[in-house]
């Protein structure tokens, strides 16, 4: 039995959460900003025209979703440098960490 439970704090030990440096969650967060930004230029390179050809489609659907996925992402890093500066409930984190996002691509696209 006193295997057992050395066994159980050696797995407690080992599995404590280790909280990521502030230079890796900045430069993650800048990452997905360099990333946002790259989707938003070529979507607002594309022209409407080009999508009466299929052919065409397939660069600003990746910029879609790869713009889509790098801004969910940012909302969520946003949200949890929020959360370890001031603890709030996790809706209202993300709620503004979605509306600082929104804002911040509306700057970036001069609207």
């Amino acid at each position: 039995m006193s295997e057992a439970i050395d066994m159980d704090a050696l797995l407690r030990l080992a599995l404590v959460p280790v909280e990521p440096s502030e230079g890796l969650s900045d430069r993650l967060e800048r990452g997905l900003s360099e990333l946002t930004d790259a989707a938003a230029g070529e979507l607002a390179d594309w022209e409407l025209g080009a999508m009466r050809d299929p052919r065409n489609w397939g660069r600003p659907a990746a910029a879609m979703v790869v713009g889509g996925a790098a801004a969910g992402a940012l909302v969520l890093v946003r949200a949890r440098q929020r959360h370890r500066r001031r603890p709030e409930r996790g809706v209202a984190a993300l709620g503004k960490g979605l509306t600082e996002a929104a804002n911040d691509l509306g700057r970036r696209l001069g609207r």
